[in-house]
């Protein structure tokens, strides 16, 4: 398993740079070094000197680079569905459909490029993956997918299953199923594939909120807005279950750290970078594996009965708390997050909330 490094911070901030810097640093410890870009311009191809591909290509010893193309990802997943299709279906009616004629839908490309993530995860190439995304909104919704796919499937699945609906139509779906379904009554079909993307989707939220498998930093520089914009990214980030490690301050001459307000995050000054000068950039980058003590989105304490969201950069009047269900639905900003409790507060109604000191503190 590598180690996920991506970045956040508003555009121009230098975000792109510093995760070539990084990746460099990593490969000069000789660490296999995968930087991914999904950003559609060809800004990392022009800093690297090199044209990337949908393919990883080497640029550097312990180092490859790739850009994740969406059309390309579509192409090879439809493929790998299609598979499956004929492998559950005795009548595929997917096979006259090719990968070669569909086109990207809005939202598709985060998912694909998390998918390929985590096959170049999986593959046990590279010791370290540096991923620069288009924008920190749409990297904060990518790495979010895992957590809302599983609440959609495990919310939905259950209030169908429980619904008058399921219940009339149960009599007319089995034997049509058996028909069409090379299998037997028994549901197998449809619990093996259910249960495989279930166990796919805990694996990325367990990987995804511990910091010892992805890991983020900010990137600012002194401007105001771009500050305020990486404050409500930190936010942003522990919403989706992202561990933010760091600060890093670009262009940091001449300027005075004690009022940034990122604390407790250590904040690491690098300097304005000139075309094709890494070594000094290189050097000012923080050690990104030492990142473990940064504050948790969620901590649990089951003796008080309490539940703690850490979301800085958001104030009392931006967070709201609910509970229509089983589980607590908390919104910051323009970004919703479902809570999965533990057992012993499953089922228990929310005696008190209160905001203070960027948390968020549930009592039950």
């Amino acid at each position: 398993m590598a180690l996920i490094l991506t970045f956040l911070g508003k555009g121009g901030t230098g975000k792109t740079i510093t995760a070539i810097a990084a990746a460099k640093k990593f490969a000069s410890q000789g660490k296999r070094v995968l930087l991914a870009s999904q950003d559609p311009e060809p800004v990392l191809s022009l800093l690297l000197e090199t044209s990337l591909t949908p393919d990883p290509i080497s640029i550097a010893d312990n180092l490859w680079a790739v850009h994740l193309q969406a059309t390309a990802q579509l192409e090879r997943n439809w493929e790998e569905l299609k598979k499956l299709e004929a492998q559950y279906l005795r009548t595929p009616f997917f096979k006259a459909v090719y990968g070669q004629e569909l086109g990207v839908l809005p939202g598709m490309d985060s998912a694909l490029a998390l998918n390929a993530i985590r096959e170049y995860d999986a593959s046990n190439r590279y010791d370290v993956i540096v991923y620069d995304g288009a924008d920190a909104q749409t990297s904060l919704r990518m790495w979010g997918i895992p957590e809302i796919l599983d609440w959609y499937l495990r919310r939905f699945r259950d209030v169908l299953a429980d619904s008058d609906l399921a219940k009339a139509l149960s009599p007319f779906v089995q034997p049509i199923a058996n028909v069409i379904l090379a299998v037997n009554s028994s549901g197998d079909v449809f619990d093996q594939p259910t249960s495989q993307v279930t166990q796919l989707l805990e694996r990325g939220r367990e990987a995804i909120s511990d910091p010892g498998r992805v890991l983020t930093y900010l990137v600012t520089t002194a401007d105001p807005l771009a500050i305020a914009t990486a404050r409500h990214l930190w936010g942003g980030a522990q919403q989706v279950g992202l561990t933010v490690g760091g600060v890093i301050l670009n262009q940091s001459e001449g300027v005075d750290l004690s009022g940034l307000e990122f604390e407790p995050l250590p904040v690491s000054p690098i300097p304005t970078w000139e075309m094709g000068e890494w070594d000094s950039l290189i050097e000012s980058l923080p050690d990104f594996t030492d990142s473990l003590q940064a504050p948790r989105p969620v901590t649990v304490d089951l003796t008080a009965g309490k539940v703690s969201l850490f979301l800085p950069g958001f104030s009392k009047n931006q967070v709201k708390l609910t509970q229509y269900g089983p589980e607590l639905t908390i919104e910051a900003g323009d970004q919703r997050r479902n809570l999965f409790l533990p057992a012993e507060l499953k089922g228990r109604q929310v005696k008190g909330a209160k905001f203070q000191d960027g948390y968020l503190v549930i009592s039950f």
